[in-house]
């Protein structure tokens, strides 16, 4: 072995050895190399603690191996806090993920799902654990997590049919038709609902969510009125077909062709 390695062997024991035997204050710093393997040992440090594992934690270069490591010699007396971060760094595994999601709070689980660089695994998972817990959650927690909650959370929320919480969904951004145009073909649509979406300016000029409103037997007559003058020939046809067995809705339909004469 030349002089040049020895030199560096020594320097790199020397500075493990440092890492070891380092201050609080000074771990502040340490924890900043970009040496894995360092970083290794400066979790041996007796002096290490959680402000400065939630500094590290912060850190978008670890290795899984280290954030492994990490989570086993906490797990003992792990802190939410600790939980927080090592759900939020892109380096943990997604089994270690879906085993702390189950700790987290339900809007801690929200923000997961929206927080930026956050894995694509980390936010289904995140979302996967919400949607499991919809069934226990108080209407005002279901109410805001319909005005900030993802695609799937809202489209999830909307099934439930519950008039204030169908609102807040109606008024989410992140709201999909394809959602309501299920919801107006599904078993929990109600009267009052389905005029919920035949009032709303974003979404009551779609033409596919008309046509589904207008094909559901619990849909009010006031917007058989209001929208059969502005159908088209052949959906008008369609609605005809549709009703064959009430007689109400069949009759508006047939007066409606009658107006326009053959068609």
């Amino acid at each position: 072995m030349d002089k040049h390695q020895t030199d560096f062997d020594s320097d790199d024991a020397r500075k493990f050895q440092q890492g070891l035997s380092a201050t609080k204050d000074e771990l502040f710093q340490l924890i900043l190399d970009p040496d894995t393997s360092y970083l290794q040992t400066l979790l041996k440090n007796p002096q290490i603690n959680e402000d400065h594992l939630l500094i590290l934690l912060k850190r978008r270069d670890l290795s899984e191996t280290l954030i492994n490591t990490l989570y086993k010699k906490q797990r003992e007396s792990i802190s939410h806090r600790i939980i927080l971060a090592l759900v939020k760094n892109p380096a943990t595994s997604g089994t270690l993920v879906r085993n702390l999601l189950p700790q987290l709070r339900l809007f801690e689980l929200l923000d997961l799902c929206l927080l930026p660089g956050v894995t694509p695994d980390q936010k289904l998972a995140a979302e996967r654990a919400i949607l499991q817990r919809l069934p226990t959650t108080p209407l005002g927690n279901k109410i805001t997590l319909a005005r900030r909650g993802t695609t799937n959370i809202v489209a999830e929320l909307m099934k439930e049919g519950e008039p204030q919480l169908f609102e807040a969904c109606l008024g989410s951004s992140r709201l999909r038709e394809v959602a309501i145009y299920q919801f107006l073909r599904g078993a929990t649509a109600r009267a009052e609902t389905i005029s919920m979406v035949a009032r709303h300016k974003r979404w009551n000029q779609r033409p596919n969510l008309r046509l589904a409103i207008l094909k559901n037997p619990k849909t009010p007559e006031i917007w058989f009125t209001l929208w059969l003058p502005n159908i088209r020939n052949h959906i008008l046809k369609q609605l005809s077909i549709s009703y064959r067995t009430n007689p109400l809705r069949k009759r508006l339909i047939e007066m409606e062709i009658k107006k326009r004469g053959r068609i």
